[in-house]
């Protein structure tokens, strides 16, 4: 059966073809398709695990009770994760197990374009990186087989151009893989010391097989052509890119398997080119690797370390090195000229009313990761800091015991509700146990916003949709240490102002969670649109300070759209002068 897919759900069709039995993942874009679409099938298990740490250890356990398994994450949450990586290396595997991962140069929605095959290197497992839906398909599929063979994890390296452009995808028939007999193997599996010394030499082992597969294998292969002028190494879609700006006009060694790489194969394609390039996105691994071996190579001196590349970038590169490239015809017709749209909150967005407030009373906030991240652009400019999920409340901790009672009165930590569970609660005792009189806000929105909409242990369902254990945010914030902790409306500016102010002076910790779910959830019904009274309207420019996307300003005076406002009446509660309400006609 064809299919056009994109590269995740291949990846996801590849490893349920493959025999899958269990998906733990954390949601995270360019990553998130793949455990939902493996989630539409109902003969394995699936779930939307709290963060990629407890992810992966899930599928961990899985593959030791003898199934197949996969966990799947974006770069950042790899590093969440890396904790049992590093020991999964050593431990090997029962059942084939297979660690999803996307990259996001460019940094489309991530906070850094860091590069994931460092992580295969340093934890000396193999990794698998293909170029498009089809090869996503064939990598995922046999990365089990990869596993069980060479008693290893493996990691499966997407990226974000990968993971969402499509292409003809032939898929076969699902393997139905049956447990693999449990057997209690504590030199194996338990790793306190005296064991763990014993397992490092078998990872050097299985390096040096892996090192003899790189050599030839279905992920790497040479493409010579007649012209032997120059040989490109490239990989992912680099390769694409390569093709798309020579053809079959220049020889290419496409790497489908960074970690191990291989040397002889290297070795022997060089030495059949007169100039070697190395084309790759990000850090330098597969140019450092030729240099290592002594050969000579153009790599990130003509090719930059930061962002995407494109079919431009490598045309323009090669004209500048005096190659006779030829032209790539440009897109027909004239495209018309679109505005520019600067990110920000959506309509009615339960988070804006509560950033008012703290910006208002000229609150320093330290933000984390989420769709209230965008609380940070203008005009709100809320946000003082992010740096990673979780990091805001460890981080008032840290502001407040530096600089004691100067922030404690004017400081908050601002957290999702997804994000509070995958790595908040942790900081939150802190503050309880290490004792700041330190105020946490948890914007809860009842949902994962950003990634798409995905359930969290706080919303009452599983990744099904079907009704699970609900976490009591309240009763979870008090059984950490926090004794004052309140609800508040975000719609309702007045309750947002009274709580942060008094929650403020108070002489211990305390959370207020500012609950109110995303109005982008099927279950949420828009109110009817407000309107300006232009009689009343003073043109003083106020309701515009909450950068609501339905709000414009126009000859003078607010204007509402009433194909954007949702009625949250969060800008009626602004106006001094009545001028906004009612029904927009």
């Amino acid at each position: 059966m064809k299919k056009l897919l994109i590269g995740n759900e291949a990846v996801a069709w590849g490893l349920y073809n493959g025999g899958i039995g269990l998906v733990s993942s954390y949601p995270g874009t360019p990553s998130t398709e793949i455990t939902e679409f493996l989630a539409k099938h109902d003969d394995i298990h699936s779930e939307w695990a709290p963060n990629e740490k407890v992810a992966m250890e899930a599928a961990f356990g899985a593959s030791l009770a003898g199934m197949r398994s996969v966990c799947a994450m974006k770069h950042v949450g790899l590093n969440v994760a890396a904790d049992p990586l590093f020991t999964l290396s050593y431990t090997g595997v029962t059942g084939g197990m297979v660690v999803c991962v996307a990259d996001d140069p460019a940094m489309h929605s991530s906070q850094n374009e860091q590069d994931s095959r460092h992580y295969a290197i340093a934890a000396k497992v193999p990794m698998l990186e293909p170029s498009d839906s089809a090869e996503a398909y064939a990598f995922a599929r046999s990365a089990f087989e990869l596993s069980e063979k060479y008693d290893t994890p493996v990691l499966l390296r997407m990226c974000t151009r990968i993971a969402h452009s499509q292409c003809v995808v032939d898929i076969g028939e699902r393997e139905e893989v049956p447990l693999k007999e449990y057997v209690k193997q504590p030199s194996k599996y338990i790793m306190m010391p005296g064991y763990a010394k014993q397992r490092h030499p078998i990872v050097e082992e299985r390096t040096e097989k892996l090192k003899a597969l790189a050599e030839d294998c279905m992920y790497n292969k040479v493409e010579l052509a007649d012209n032997r002028e120059i040989g490109i190494i490239t990989s992912g879609c680099s390769y694409l890119y390569v093709k798309e700006v020579f053809g079959d006009d220049v020889s290419v060694l496409k790497i489908g398997m960074p970690n191990p790489l291989p040397e002889k194969m290297i070795r022997d394609f060089a030495a059949q080119v007169k100039k070697l390039y190395v084309i790759e996105e990000l850090d330098p691994v597969i140019e450092n690797h030729v240099k290592a071996l002594g050969i000579a190579v153009t790599g990130k001196s003509l090719f930059s370390a930061i962002g995407e590349f494109s079919q431009k970038t490598i045309r323009e590169a090669f004209l500048k090195e005096g190659y006779p490239v030829k032209d790539i015809p440009e897109a027909q017709g004239d495209a018309p000229a679109v505005p520019g749209r600067p990110p920000m909150m959506c309509s009615g967005c339960p988070h804006r009313g509560m950033y008012y407030t703290l910006v208002k009373n000229h609150i320093t906030v330290l933000g984390d990761i989420g769709c209230y991240t965008l609380g940070a652009v203008a005009p709100l400019n809320a946000l003082d800091s992010t740096l990673c999920m979780g990091a805001s409340i460890s981080g008032i901790h840290g502001f407040n015991a530096a600089r004691g009672k100067e922030t404690e009165k004017k400081t908050v930590a601002v957290i999702g509700d997804s994000t509070f569970m995958h790595s908040g609660m942790t900081g939150l005792v802190n503050i309880a146990y290490n004792a700041t009189n330190s105020t946490v806000i948890i914007l809860d929105n009842s949902i994962t916003g950003m990634t798409g909409h995905q359930q969290n242990p706080t919303t009452g369902y599983n990744i099904k949709g079907d009704p699970a254990a609900k976490v009591n945010l309240e009763a979870l914030c008090k059984a950490l240490g926090i004794n004052r902790v309140r609800v508040v409306d975000p719609y309702d500016l007045k309750a947002c102002e009274e709580a942060v102010l008094e929650e403020l002076a108070v002489e211990e910790p305390s959370v207020i969670i500012s609950r109110r779910p995303c109005v982008l959830l099927k279950y949420v019904k828009p109110k009817t649109p407000l309107q300006v009274d232009m009689d009343k309207c003073r043109g003083c420019k106020k309701c515009m300070k909450m950068g609501c996307p339905s709000i414009s300003f126009k000859e003078g005076k607010a204007r509402i759209d009433k194909t954007l406002c949702v009625g949250c009446g969060v800008c009626e509660q602004l106006c001094a002068f009545g001028a906004i309400g009612g029904k927009n006609e």
